[in-house]
């Protein structure tokens, strides 16, 4: 990553975009902890990363379409178990409640490891939403799932935003999904932020169609982008 500097207001669906090798899940791991950046700082709601790790990392969760939960344990077990970690008030009122929200109450007893794809999502979204987190960071999270089961994935989400004033942090690159959810966008090229705005607008800006085109146009000619931005 080169000198990456942005912020996710409350309320707000960031999309980090770009193509395989930008930096975007790097990037998450980096404001979750898993990797430590060279230089520069993150914060959460004020608490910063490097010196007050518990606190920023209790104000965020995770999800990702590439990593289910443990396969082994139930879809209660599971819940219960990061509803421990995360020092969840009333856990099994709380797990009840998303078991309801994400229609996952037949699967209670399931071991997470014989779902399906799409049910799998929907029990790792349940567990990212336990603590009620004011940043959700979201790397694909509705890869590889049916167009039903994404369009409501991304109305649960929506829903959440508007409800808590969350911030979303969202990678994906299903530039019609992202569109349709995100309020800005972020475009990474080789480390770097290239382009930022809002998805509705920034196309037309740069002579592209759509987001589509634009996320194309990164890909391959990142240098031209880089020029007509600057």
């Amino acid at each position: 990553m080169d000198g990456v500097s942005f912020c996710v207001r409350p309320g707000e669906i960031v999309g980090l975009l770009g193509p395989n090798g930008a930096g975007k899940t790097t990037t998450i791991n980096m404001v979750m902890g898993v990797l430590e950046p060279d230089s520069g700082f993150i914060a959460v709601e004020g608490s910063f990363l490097s010196t007050q790790r518990s606190n920023a990392l209790s104000r965020m969760n995770f999800a990702a379409g590439y990593a289910p939960l443990p396969g082994n344990l139930t879809v209660y077990q599971n819940l219960r178990v990061f509803s421990l970690l995360y020092s969840v008030a009333h856990p099994r009122n709380r797990i009840d409640a998303l078991l309801e929200q994400f229609d996952l109450r037949k699967f209670r007893h399931v071991k997470c490891g014989t779902l399906s794809s799409g049910e799998q999502t929907r029990v790792s979204l349940a567990k990212a939403l336990l603590n009620h987190p004011p940043l959700l960071l979201l790397d694909e999270p509705t890869a590889s799932l049916d167009p039903a089961t994404a369009r409501r994935i991304r109305l649960e989400i929506r829903s959440y935003v508007d409800e808590s004033r969350a911030g979303v942090l969202w990678t994906s690159h299903n530039m019609h999904e992202v569109a349709e959810v995100c309020n800005r966008v972020l475009f990474l090229s080789r480390g770097r932020i290239l382009l930022e705005g809002d998805p509705k607008t920034l196309p037309a800006l740069h002579g592209k169609k759509n987001l589509e085109d634009l996320f194309v146009a990164v890909a391959l000619e990142p240098l031209s982008i880089e020029q007509v931005s600057q």
